[in-house]
């Protein structure tokens, strides 16, 4: 099990687990999930983390098929400017590696925002937290879990 299947359990959540082989040589691990979970790209949501000038990171859950609006998200955050979080700067807070990182379960509680595209959805797959490894659930429940908010961080 992973903290982000046992925050799912603890908090008595309904989810399913979904577990598929993982190529390292994939081009995108997102992209990846939804082929082998038979799911549209739009309903596999990938995280990120930005961080501002002082280092301060936010999680931003977006569809594996587009891209994170770093200046959406620093509206949605109310942070003045914010890039892309080093790799390794986001595996020490979350306590996750890249590629398997999942909104739930992180080491440090950080703020998040789901995009919005999640709310057409009944339910949404991110990572379990290690590739090859998802977690489905209600966006409500995900939004629940983390204390996080809905907002049109994703674009494409």
């Amino acid at each position: 099990m992973t903290p982000a299947i046992n925050a799912a359990k603890k908090a008595k959540v309904p989810h399913q687990i979904h577990q598929y082989h993982h190529d390292p040589a994939a081009e995108s691990y997102g992209l990846e999930a939804a082929e082998a979970l038979g799911k549209s790209p739009q309903q596999v949501f990938k995280t990120l983390l930005a961080a501002d000038d002082a280092g301060k990171l936010y999680v931003a859950v977006v569809p594996v098929a587009g891209k994170l609006d770093l200046k959406a998200l620093a509206k949605a955050v109310k942070a003045k400017k914010l890039v892309m979080a080093n790799p390794a700067d986001a595996e020490k807070a979350t306590g996750y590696v890249v590629g398997g990182i999942s909104p739930l379960g992180q080491k440090k509680r950080l703020s998040l925002v789901l995009d919005d595209s999640a709310s057409q959805f009944d339910t949404i797959c991110v990572s379990a937290g290690r590739r090859g490894l998802e977690i489905e659930l209600a966006p409500a429940d995900l939004l629940k879990l983390t204390g996080g908010s809905l907002g049109p961080v994703g674009r494409g």
